[in-house]
């Protein structure tokens, strides 16, 4: 075998070696990243369901609505029924 010939295996031996080596590292930075996807779905989906069951009785919002504004009314009724008495008391 020739000294050039030689060269050339020795070349394609050190590529090949460099190959192997980038795709081992690549594949290993997309396994990580893979991981981490998964784990992040995870807490998603945990974040999701809770999010679900914190918003299961919104049935009740309208109710509460009512209520308020009756309150809000009552309080109104209150405000006016003070606002003549206390203008009466004060002539």
């Amino acid at each position: 075998m020739s000294s050039q010939v030689h060269t050339l295996w020795l070349v394609a031996d050190i590529l090949g070696a460099v190959v192997v080596v980038a795709v081992a590292a690549l594949l290993t930075i997309l396994v990580v990243l893979v991981r981490t996807i998964d784990i992040r779905v995870t807490k998603i989906k945990a974040t999701l369901t809770a999010a679900k069951a914190n918003t299961a009785d919104t049935a009740l919002i309208d109710i509460t609505a009512g209520g308020v504004d009756a309150v809000l009314a009552e309080g109104l009724e209150h405000h006016l029924f003070l606002g003549r008495v206390l203008d009466k008391v004060r002539s």
